[in-house]
């Protein structure tokens, strides 16, 4: 291949695989917005919404080690691409659905597409560029992600209001088009390093229960049912190890754990990490919404501030981490972390608003320095035929942090409050509530910047 062809090739593939790193949280972020007009629509209960909203994101992190291990075997690009087809035609049934379990079988389906270009995107970017150009792209395509998150409930409001529910499906259509061409049309090369490899079905059986256990447990944190699944979760994990130790090519190689402490030390801290920020927006809506008395709208306003930034800062961080080692730059992006949601713990009644905007920013330039470093020294510490499996390992962390993060919030909620309407009488319950999970996610950031720092150098000093 001629260097002009294979700048060609890095210029498309960036664009392909950020493109669909928009548009996958893109479509997790609108649907809640939603939710309510849908509910209206259909005259369902709050469970069915529910199933609407967490279908896509239980099947997604079901499928997405599975897919990664099947893209390794079977070529990434092949998969990606299959995944876009199932994510395009999914949104477009979802935008005619005409009932409630329509809708939760095609975010099903909407899922399993979102697992298959999850597991796929960022292997592919780190099988094109090398090792030293990895982490710039990387944060390109990490920004690509928090920019999706930033404006979708925003598009998803106008979306919705204007032209209805129907519209923040029928919107993936042509984005998602425009990547399924580029793909056929620009990247010609397929990488499958592992095709040697046999498909570990009943591993693979056995992490998808297992996880799903876990997922649903951590959503019903707080209920007897919950803590079940979650122990069954548990034992799930047990039998899973002990079946991928004695398989002779197994869904998840055991030894990129046993063997790998970059890798398995930068998975941890992934998972801390977004265990200790997703809920953010989530208590912040009812701090503004409820003790503040603003409006949803300007409640928008005011959290958008913490994902732009990651989207700004994001792909300075992982140029850095090409030259600084991913470990020092991850480790204070930590650091910076922690120190926002501390200073979010002290917010009372009567505190400004540019105190809460500047939080923020401190908050989310803090992810943007961890998130591309961390995500450049997982595909860096893997060979090239763990790509997929690395690339979905990281995307697995990602959601189990998310529903842990929700989890932890609904269960302080539940024990400071019970089950009760959130009215001006429980206001000041409400406020320590939610100071006390900011002190509970500062505490989680502070175990991550050790987790982070004994990760080791992937460079030779």
């Amino acid at each position: 291949m001629t260097e002009f062809n294979m700048e060609e090739t890095k210029r498309s593939t960036l664009i392909v695989t950020t493109a669909s790193s928009f548009l996958t949280p893109l479509a997790l972020a609108t649907v809640p917005v939603a939710l309510p007009t849908i509910g209206k629509a259909f005259n369902i209960d709050v469970i069915a919404l529910s199933w609407i909203a967490s279908a896509y994101i239980l099947s997604a992190a079901i499928f997405l080690v599975p897919f990664g291990k099947i893209a390794d075997m079977h070529g990434r690009k092949r998969i990606f691409l299959i995944g876009m087809i199932i994510f395009t035609l999914s949104s477009f049934i979802l935008g005619i659905s005409s009932s409630a379990i329509m809708l939760i079988i095609f975010r099903i389906f909407q899922g399993i597409g979102g697992a298959m270009i999850f597991g796929t995107s960022i292997a592919i970017l780190s099988s094109v560029f090398p090792p030293n150009e990895r982490g710039r792209v990387l944060g390109i395509n990490v920004a690509g992600v928090y920019l999706g998150l930033a404006i979708g409930p925003f598009f998803g409001g106008v979306l919705t209001q204007h032209l209805g529910w129907r519209s923040i499906f029928l919107f993936n259509c042509p984005l998602g088009i425009f990547i399924i061409i580029l793909t056929i049309t620009k990247l010609k090369d397929e990488w499958a390093d592992a095709k040697k490899d046999k498909f570990d079905f009943i591993g693979s059986i056995i992490y998808s229960i297992m996880l799903l256990c876990l997922m649903y447990g951590f959503s019903k944190l707080q209920s007897d049912t919950g803590k079940i699944l979650i122990l069954i979760g548990m034992a799930g994990v047990i039998i899973f190890i002990l079946w991928e130790k004695r398989v002779k090519n197994p869904v998840l190689d055991m030894q990129l754990f046993i063997s790998n402490k970059v890798f398995t030390m930068s998975n941890i801290a992934a998972l801390l990490n977004y265990s200790a920020t997703f809920a953010v927006g989530f208590l912040l809506s009812f701090y503004i919404q409820h003790i503040k008395n603003l409006s949803p709208q300007t409640t928008g306003v005011i959290l958008v501030s913490q994902p732009i930034m990651q989207a700004i800062l994001s792909p300075l961080a992982g140029k850095a981490s090409d030259r600084i080692e991913p470990r020092i730059v991850a480790s204070c992006g930590m650091a910076v972390t922690a120190i926002g949601l501390f200073l979010l713990s002290f917010i009372e009644s009567s505190t400004h608003i540019i105190y809460i905007v500047v939080s923020l920013v401190i908050l989310g330039s803090g992810f943007a320095l961890f998130a591309s470093p961390n995500t450049n020294a997982i595909m860096s510490s893997v060979e090239n035929r763990y790509y997929g499996i690395a690339s979905s390992m990281l995307a697995t962390m990602r959601l189990l942090g998310q529903l842990f993060s929700m989890g932890v919030a609904m269960l302080i909620f539940a024990l400071y409050m019970g089950q009760v309407e959130i009215s001006p009488a429980n206001h000041v319950k409400l406020l320590d509530s939610i100071k006390t999970a900011f002190i509970v996610f500062g505490l989680l950031c502070v175990c991550g910047i050790f987790i982070s720092l004994t990760r080791g150098n992937l460079r030779e000093n």
